[in-house]
């Protein structure tokens, strides 16, 4: 824009109502959200922290107002940290109504940030827990076994930039296209396929990681007499190849479901290893003598 003597003025307006600065610090602020995580508010704190900045300008000659809307904001909250962003910018958008129109009704702001709880931890569960970090790790573990340092920077980068990039966005689509985004998303069952997509891709790369990184074999023979052996890994391998370590993957699944904690599945595990590896080594399933 320009003033009257034809000087080129910035405009200070980045999104919105929003200057790149509110923007770029309630999009850090959002980093804290479970810096002070509770069993009361569980993240709530951590989004009043993050909705400062831009309650600071939508309520900046009322302070009464201010302190009302950080109290609606420190109250209960929990969500796929990923996914904050795009509640926040939903409920910039509303707190800004709510500062236009006396008749607003602002007890509808923390509604809409408990219906989003739900699809979006969904949703963000799904690609970042279940999805993501499963093929960092799977692609990071294969370059670590073999001493290589890139297995821990690509799984970092795997893991790291969606999840940055959809922590900006989120803020973005949020303040400017808010529900509206969300409804088109779920009516049109977007939302639904990806989020099955995710899974079966999780699951895949969970299967591919047992066959490949879990090694689990067994050196059994049985002596059938008359100088005959039976290799019992060979009549398992007749059966599915690689099904030690699926029943392994299974029975550490099983008991992780059961509450058992890892370390102790890791002792249980350290000490069947020591228990099977001497079975092995009695003499009634050595090999036949020639």
């Amino acid at each position: 824009m320009e003033n009257a003597n034809n000087v080129q003025i910035k405009d200070d307006k980045f999104i919105g109502n929003m200057s790149r600065a509110e923007f770029m610090s309630g999009f850090w602020r959002s980093c804290g959200l479970q810096g002070c995580f509770n069993y009361e508010r569980q993240q709530g704190i951590g989004f009043g922290y993050a909705m400062i900045p831009h309650l600071r300008r939508i309520y900046k000659d009322d302070e009464d107002g201010f302190k009302e809307a950080l109290k609606r904001h420190i109250t209960f909250f929990n969500i796929t940290p990923q996914m904050t962003t795009f509640v926040q910018g939903v409920t910039v958008a509303m707190e800004e109504e709510a500062s236009q129109n006396k008749e607003f009704d602002t007890a509808s702001i923390n509604s809409v940030k408990t219906a989003l709880m739900g699809p979006l931890s969904g949703i963000g569960d799904s690609i970042f827990w279940g999805t993501l970090r499963t093929i960092g790790l799977g692609v990071g573990l294969s370059f670590c076994m073999q001493g290589n340092i890139l297995g821990p920077i690509l799984f970092l980068l795997i893991h790291n930039i969606p999840a940055w990039y959809v922590r900006y966005k989120g803020l973005d689509i949020g303040y400017v296209k808010g529900m509206s985004f969300l409804e088109s998303a779920t009516e049109g069952g977007m939302i639904d396929t990806f989020s099955t997509a995710a899974k079966f891709l999780g699951a895949t790369v969970v299967g591919s990681m047992i066959s490949s990184m879990i090694n689990f074999s067994t050196t059994l023979t049985l002596n059938m007499g008359n100088y005959q052996t039976l290799s019992i890994q060979s009549v398992l391998d007749s059966i599915a190849p690689k099904l030690l370590p699926l029943g392994l993957a299974f029975i550490c699944f099983f008991m992780v479901r059961k509450g058992k904690k890892t370390t102790t599945i890791m002792l249980i595990l350290f000490i069947v290893g020591f228990i099977l590896a001497w079975i092995e080594g009695l003499p009634m399933f050595a090999p036949a003598a020639a």
